[in-house]
């Protein structure tokens, strides 16, 4: 029973695998569009790709979220929110609304 729960817990702590031949997407894919770019984040696109600490040398006034991997962060729904997302390698891989 014990080795099945450190099994459990070493399963659910590993990382999933990538996929190192996957295409990157568009920048156009990673802005929010029409309807979805009600906290105005299409303005920001010049700091996709770079590194997050960019974020600390610009002002943006409203609500802002940077969501890093592993980080929890609620489920609620704030149209005026510009959330930045960053990825493994430190860098802003996609912004959005919410």
């Amino acid at each position: 029973m014990k080795k099945l729960m450190i099994l459990m817990v070493v399963a659910a702590c590993a990382k999933s695998p990538t996929q190192p031949n996957a295409t990157p997407m568009k920048v156009e894919d990673r802005l929010p569009v029409g309807i979805d770019d009600s906290c105005g984040a299409k303005r920001y696109h010049t700091l996709l790709d770079q590194n997050a600490t960019a974020l600390e040398r610009i002002l943006i006034m409203g609500q802002v979220r940077v969501v890093r991997p592993g980080t929890i962060s609620t489920q609620d729904y704030r149209p005026a929110r510009m959330n930045f997302h960053v990825g493994d390698n430190g860098k802003i891989t996609r912004i959005s609304c919410g």
